[in-house]
């Protein structure tokens, strides 16, 4: 169905009006007006996304629609780079696929949290903070002989808490020259510096996660009158104010096996008094790796029939024992491995991955703007997305998640 332009802003007839374009540019289609490309017939175009939308496989999308940009300079509507169409639509198909091939490689805390929870399906763009608010759990129930004991009539009492919206990006350039090059020579678009910057931003957001990387703080914070419960920041696992923490996690010799296997039952039994019955899943540091994976055998025994991960894994409520990559015990050495995170030596996380619990906030996928500069001889690029994690705690601070360290 064709776009029309009512009060400066685009409209698709026969759906409900929301707004629109011209007056969202920087929101909801802030990306879309960033990514021009030539169509199959090749004209100039952007796609857009039309206020309009539909449910896939039970998640709301928006409807997004193909647009000539001359069509949007006739409606008075310009796009911010107009003339800046210097690649194909299949060359930003390719571009977009190593991007999210890149953040894909070893990053377990993200996409473990995002397949169990995502919260998405809202423009990013437009919004700062995602609030949402904790309960008590009121009243009380009498015991007596004849009922006329008057019990306590309370309402519940409520508690508003913030998470900010950052954007993490990286940016890179290429020539036009190269580009052109690279057209008439028949090679890919060179998509080295695309998968480079896309590797960082996901490993921003993985960082960030676990919590060796500190999340942004921004807007409203529990001095506030009314605020919010907490300082509005962006938290991990290892740095989320309501974890419960553990300081007295046996190190482990290879030797000792049981003593691992009780302090996963004492971290369980702790999660438990908090009123969170799992499913668990358990990270550990890269230093657990030896132990976890050498032969689980008793004391008087002489048979291994599991590692002490599969010994782990049999525990009720246990879902997995994973290794997190990011969770360094001591600086890596060698070209090219210098992390700037803080090092957790022999680290175990405990944490259920439900809604309650835990989100992955997915506000923006990762994905990359375009744009010309020197009079278009240099195509810059900026890979960037808006997620991340969303750690909660009840009204009164119980929280899913533990920490476990050594001291």
């Amino acid at each position: 169905m064709p776009l029309t332009l009512v009060d400066n802003y685009l409209y698709t007839p026969g759906a409900e009006y929301a707004g629109g374009i011209a007056g969202m540019i920087q929101d909801r289609n802030f990306v879309g007006l960033h990514r021009p490309y030539f169509d199959k017939n090749g004209r100039p175009a952007v796609t857009i996304n039309t206020g309009r939308w539909t449910v896939e496989k039970g998640e709301r999308k928006p409807i997004k629609e193909h647009v000539l940009i001359r069509d949007l300079q006739d409606m008075g509507i310009h796009s911010p780079v107009a003339n800046a169409t210097s690649l194909r639509k299949e060359e930003w198909i390719q571009q977009d696929l190593v991007v999210v091939k890149a953040a894909r490689l070893r990053l377990k805390a993200w996409a473990d949290l995002a397949a169990a929870n995502t919260y998405g399906g809202f423009d990013g763009m437009s919004k700062e903070i995602l609030e949402h608010e904790t309960m008590s759990d009121p009243g009380e129930a009498m015991v007596d002989m004849d009922g006329l004991s008057e019990g306590r009539t309370d309402s519940p009492l409520y508690q508003l808490q913030g998470l900010p919206l950052p954007i993490t990006h990286a940016d890179f350039w290429v020539s036009l020259r190269r580009l052109k090059t690279s057209r008439n020579s028949g090679t890919p678009f060179d998509t080295t510096m695309g998968e480079a910057k896309g590797r960082r931003v996901a490993e921003s957001v993985e960082k960030t996660t676990i919590g060796v990387q500190t999340g942004l703080t921004y807007g409203g914070n529990s001095s506030q009158v009314g605020g919010y419960g907490r300082t509005s920041q962006v938290y991990g696992y290892l740095n989320f104010p309501a974890r419960i923490v553990k300081t007295n996690l046996t190190t482990p010799t290879g030797s000792n096996p049981s003593a691992t296997i009780n302090d996963v039952l004492a971290m369980r039994d702790s999660l438990y008094l908090n009123k969170f019955y799992g499913p668990f899943m358990v990270y550990h540091s890269n230093d657990w790796d030896k132990y976890m994976d050498a032969d689980y055998i008793l004391t008087g025994g002489n048979v291994a029939t599991q590692t002490l991960r599969e010994r782990l894994r049999g525990i009720e409520n246990i879902s997995d024992v994973r290794r997190l990559d990011f969770l360094f015990s001591s600086q890596l050495t060698g070209p090219g491995t210098d992390v700037d995170v803080t090092l957790k030596p022999f680290t175990l996380i405990m944490v259920q991955l439900t809604q309650e619990v835990a989100r992955a906030v997915n506000a923006m996928d990762i994905t990359t703007l375009q744009w010309e500069s020197i009079g278009g001889l240099r195509l810059n690029f900026k890979v960037m997305c808006i997620q991340c994690p969303q750690l909660r705690a009840d009204y009164y601070g119980n929280s899913g998640i533990l920490v476990a360290t050594t001291s």
